[in-house]
């Protein structure tokens, strides 16, 4: 899935218009990366977390939830 199908999925569920899913989703990434930067974690309880992984390089880090993992392999 590429960026524009994700915002088309976005769209269809949560009846927001694709502009506004692509807002939304442009939104969340620059949220995300703004805290990173500012190395800040950010934890979504049953989906997951993002953080930085090693200071020293900023290699930002994606850790999946247990509710996410358990989705996936249903």
């Amino acid at each position: 899935m590429n960026k524009t199908e994700l915002v088309a999925a976005i769209a269809e569920k949560s009846e927001l218009s694709k502009k506004d899913s692509e807002k939304a989703l442009k939104a969340f990434i620059d949220t995300v990366t703004d805290e990173l930067k500012k190395g800040e974690k950010i934890q979504l309880v049953g989906f997951g977390t993002f953080e930085v992984q090693i200071a020293a390089s900023n290699a930002p880090k994606f850790k999946a939830g247990k509710a996410l993992k358990d989705a996936v392999n249903e």
